[in-house]
């Protein structure tokens, strides 16, 4: 949990949007001894979790009324998807060397053993439905605060819509695609592209107040590690009782 709140923080502060997952994994990877499979598990993680998010806003834009061109957007990403698997496949087939085919057996091997496994999928839709989830929730109360008033039917679209778009790697300090978003979804269903911003502003303030623990978190295992380290540091420094110096 602790890792989580602080790669969340890292997420939110940070260039990217990735870069907390990426610390959370070199952390648990050194853990584990294995620092290729900390990395690959977070990787899987956060895959997944916006594979389930982005399948969530495709269902909801088909079954709900959309905001006008968002289907066409979710074409766009899904062909976006779809093209980047093709280039991945691509490569390992074209590029010579060992080192393409030992990432092929990898990914199949955590296709087949984690994310795929009957044990797994079903606690990865579910957690990560719960966690969109309270992602919309935060986005709702930002929409109350700003005094709009939308319907949930109208208003879960373009919530969808703008948190996948913040799900975009391409950020700065979090801020970014979600607010560019919120401004084309409001004014594509006859609201003010301003409204929309501000209602994004609103989320983002309250999204990194909830990672507040995270830096809490963070100077605090600094602070440990430098405690450990200073203790390591004296335990050497001490003779050993019995032991004659020269």
């Amino acid at each position: 949990m602790g890792a989580y709140y602080r790669s969340q923080f890292l997420n939110s502060t940070l260039p990217g949007g990735v870069l907390g997952d990426v610390h959370r994994a070199v952390l648990h990877g050194r853990a584990v001894g294995d620092l290729g499979r900390g990395l690959r598990s977070v990787a899987w993680e956060r895959a997944s979790g916006q594979a389930v998010q982005a399948l969530l806003t495709v269902a909801v834009l088909l079954l709900l009324p959309p905001p006008a061109g968002s289907l066409r957007l979710m074409v766009a990403w899904v062909a976006a998807a779809v093209a980047g698997v093709a280039l991945v496949v691509i490569l390992l087939r074209l590029s010579p060397g060992r080192l393409p085919a030992r990432i092929a057996r990898a990914v199949t091997s955590d296709l087949r053993g984690s994310v795929l496994s009957r044990r797994a999928w079903l606690g990865i839709v579910l957690a990560s439905t719960l966690a969109v989830m309270g992602h919309i929730a935060v986005f709702v109360v930002a929409v109350r605060v700003t005094g709009t008033e939308l319907p949930l039917g109208r208003l879960l679209p373009l919530a969808l819509v703008v948190l996948l778009a913040s799900a975009v790697p391409a950020n700065i300090a979090g801020w970014g695609p979600r607010e560019g978003a919120a401004a084309w979804a409001f004014g594509a269903v006859g609201l003010s592209a301003a409204e929309g911003v501000t209602i994004a502003v609103v989320y983002g303030v309250l999204a990194l107040v909830a990672t507040l623990p995270g830096a809490v978190m963070l100077v605090a295992g600094r602070g440990r590690r430098r405690d450990d380290a200073d203790g390591l540091t004296g335990a050497q420094a001490e003779p050993v009782e019995g032991v004659v110096h020269a």
